[in-house]
């Protein structure tokens, strides 16, 4: 029973990274896409929230019940298809603390902007393009790691 409570947690933790960092991406590129700072201000301040309260969530439980879960069907964390998806583990990780903060900055420049009714500043749009940018190594990482809890290749080191 514990190893279907492991593998239910850890699948749903996955979800919840998939399925928010899609849905922070799609709100926070269709505000910009406004280009009305207020949206932008607004949309940005419930994205950050979201991070936190969701994503963040799931960035710490999913080691723990992956590393359990491992254990617990008798993986070594060696093994390559584990290996490899704590190696993508730690590149989204690389992409996903800088987004984090991007999002903060966005957000407070966002605010200030409409705040004083003036037109976002450009170091707003440098700091979207980047964080742009940094979605697709992570968001393609994260697909990986699905693909391979999925498929459990046999990879040879």
């Amino acid at each position: 029973m514990l190893y279907f409570v492991l593998k239910y947690l850890h699948v749903i933790g996955a979800s919840v990274l998939l399925g928010t960092g899609a849905g922070i991406a799609f709100f926070m590129l269709l505000a910009h896409r406004t280009g009305d700072t207020a949206t932008i201000a607004a949309v940005a301040r419930i994205v950050v929230i979201a991070d936190f309260l969701f994503t963040a969530t799931a960035v710490v439980a999913q080691p723990i019940t992956g590393v359990a879960l491992a254990w617990q069907a008798g993986y070594a964390l060696s093994e390559g298809w584990i290996a490899l998806s704590i190696a993508l583990y730690i590149v989204t990780g690389a992409f996903w603390l800088p987004v984090v903060w991007m999002q903060m900055e966005m957000r407070n420049l966002a605010s200030e902007a409409a705040k004083a009714g003036t037109p976002l500043p450009a170091r707003y749009v440098r700091l979207f393009w980047l964080w742009f940018a940094f979605g697709f190594p992570a968001f393609a990482a994260v697909l990986g790691i699905f693909w391979l809890m999925i498929a459990r290749p046999a990879i040879e080191w």
